[in-house]
C-alpha cells in the first residue's frame, strides 16, 4: 500500500486527484494540504510514501519546501506550470502531471512508483528487501544486498548485479529517489552500493573485477 497526501491550495485539485486516486487500490489517502507549511507539519507526524505536490503556493512554494526535506516520500508534481519542469526533475521528482491531466496520464505516474517501489518481505515470503525493475515486459525482483551498481545510459539504465546485468528504461535519476541510503552517487554516471565496495583508490572504485569512476562534485558523498 501506497500512503500519499496532496499538497495544493486549490480545493478542485484535491477533488480531482482523489477521485483519480480511488479507483487504483495501492493508494491511501493519509491527508489533504493547502500550503506547504501544512505539509512540513504532516510529513512530522505521519508516514508517506508519495506526495501529489502543487509548485505555485502561497508563503512557500512546493520546490522551496521540497529542498528544505532531508529524507522526502516519492514526489509527483502536479502544476500548470511547464516551465518548472527542469527544475523538478534537477529535485529527482517521480514524475510532472501538467494540468489539467486525464486518469490514463495519472496513471502513467502511479505506475512508476510502483515499478520503483522498494518492497519489505510483506508480499513474497522470506524475501529480503528488494526492487522491482521492469525490463521490456517483464518485471525483476532484485535483491538490494545483490545490486553493485547502476550505471546511466541515456534514458536507461544498467542495473549490475553479482550474476547479470539488467537493461531498463528508466533514468539514474529514478533509482536514486527509492533507493536507501546504502546507496550513493559517485558519478553523474553511477550509482554505488557502498556495502559492495573492496577498496577505493584515488578517483576509483573496485568493485570485483569493476572499476567505478569517482566524479570531483561527488567526492564528498563517499566520504567513508
Amino acid at each position: 500500500m501506497i500512503r500519499y497526501a496532496i499538497v495544493d491550495d486549490e480545493p478542485i485539485a484535491h477533488g480531482i486527484i482523489e477521485k483519480f486516486a480511488q479507483e487504483i487500490n495501492t493508494l491511501e489517502k493519509v491527508g489533504n494540504c493547502y500550503d506547504a507549511f501544512q505539509a512540513i507539519d504532516l510529513l512530522q507526524r505521519k508516514k508517506l510514501d508519495l506526495l501529489f505536490l502543487d509548485i505555485n503556493m502561497p508563503k512557500l512554494s512546493g520546490f522551496e519546501m521540497l529542498k528544505t526535506l532531508k529524507n522526502p516520500p516519492k514526489i509527483i508534481v502536479t502544476t500548470a506550470y511547464k516551465e518548472f519542469a527542469l527544475e523538478g526533475y534537477e529535485l529527482q521528482v517521480v514524475d510532472y502531471l501538467l494540468k489539467p491531466f486525464s486518469f490514463s496520464r495519472f496513471l502513467k505516474a502511479i505506475n512508476i512508483v510502483l515499478d520503483f517501489e522498494v518492497n519489505s518481505p510483506k508480499s513474497i515470503k522470506g524475501l529480503e528487501k528488494h526492487i522491482i525493475v521492469k525490463v521490456d515486459n517483464k518485471k525483476h525482483f532484485i535483491l538490494l544486498k545483490d545490486i553493485k551498481y547502476i550505471e546511466a545510459k541515456g534514458n536507461y539504465s544498467s542495473v549490475v548485479t553479482k550474476v547479470e546485468k539488467l537493461l531498463t528504461l528508466r533514468k539514474i535519476s529514478d533509482f536514486r529517489v527509492v533507493l536507501p541510503e546504502q546507496f550513493v552517487r559517485v558519478h553523474h554516471s553511477f550509482i554505488v552500493n557502498i556495502n559492495a565496495i573492496a577498496a577505493i583508490e584515488g578517483n576509483r572504485i573496485f568493485l570485483g573485477n569493476d572499476v567505478i569512476p569517482i566524479g570531483r562534485t561527488y567526492k564528498r558523498n563517499i566520504n567513508l
